[in-house]
């Protein structure tokens, strides 16, 4: 079967195994570029070496990041064609992804959180850093979010984060202040949790990233601030002040403990704590 053929099968497989549309939509890039440099080759045709000769010449230049996404497609759609006996043997099983320094995530202290907070002018601005940055939640969970799905009761909403799994995440009580604030100012009826302010309608990620970028300029933050920056902070903040590794990981929704564990390294505090107490 040519690449083609083999990747319609394993995407429709993916997609019922819960793949997100973002993980098939990059895949799909991946199998395009393959089929560029060989053509709509027979899998069969494609040895270790012919895959390491792509591999060297097409991602000698990109860095070892990009690179391992690269190698994390072609090992598995021929994982997969193999495990559905399209191929005999896998020729990618031995062929390893480089090795990637852990980078450590970049959050905001507390009194930038406060700067930023202050630079909030509208109860739209105020509404969404707060319901960003007090439930740690990825831009894409909250752009899907729709009015009626916030549990005020309990202050609390779900979400439906990487692979459409669906988790609760919560709000504080200054969220819940300028929610209602927002909602109650609102005399659109689209359903959408935040919509834009000319014609309202559902706000994209890219206007939700505007808004963070338009709050950081106003604030005087003298650093690059992105929506994600939230989520770590959140998860910093958490963690100094004594919230388990194992409660964040639930909360924010990672499917492993590894993810989670780089936020112990960013707590100066905890550290400082811990040292103090142990040594």
């Amino acid at each position: 079967m040519q690449i083609s053929e083999i990747w319609n099968g394993y995407c429709s497989d993916k997609h019922i195994e819960g793949y997100s549309s973002k993980t098939l939509k990059a895949y799909h890039l991946q199998s395009k570029l393959l089929i560029r440099y060989y053509g709509d080759i027979e899998l069969n045709n494609l040895t270790t070496e012919r895959l390491k000769h792509y591999l060297v010449q097409e991602g000698g230049d990109l860095k070892p990041v990009s690179l391992g996404h690269r190698i994390r497609f072609i090992k598995s759609i021929f994982r997969w064609a193999h495990e559905e006996g399209l191929i005999s043997s896998n020729p990618a099983a031995k062929i390893k992804e480089p090795k990637v320094g852990k980078r450590i995530p970049k959050f905001l202290t507390e009194k930038e959180i406060e700067l930023l907070r202050e630079a909030c002018h509208t109860p739209m601005e105020h509404a969404l850093f707060e319901f960003m940055y007090s439930t740690g939640c990825r831009i894409g969970e909250i752009a899907t979010l729709n009015r009626n799905g916030i549990d005020f009761m309990t202050r609390s909403a779900i979400v439906h984060g990487k692979g459409d799994k669906e988790r609760e995440v919560y709000f504080n009580i200054r969220s819940d202040i300028w929610l209602k604030r927002y909602l109650n100012r609102r005399t659109d009826e689209d359903p959408s949790l935040f919509v834009t302010e000319r014609y309202p309608h559902r706000m994209s990620i890219a206007q939700m990233r505007y808004v963070i970028k338009r709050i950081s300029k106003r604030a005087g933050v003298n650093k690059n601030i992105f929506p994600h920056q939230l989520r770590h902070s959140y998860a910093t903040h958490m963690l100094n002040n004594g919230a388990p590794l194992e409660v964040i990981q639930s909360l924010l929704g990672h499917e492993k403990s590894e993810t989670t564990k780089l936020y112990a390294q960013l707590s100066g505090k905890l550290r400082r704590e811990l040292y103090s107490k142990y040594f």
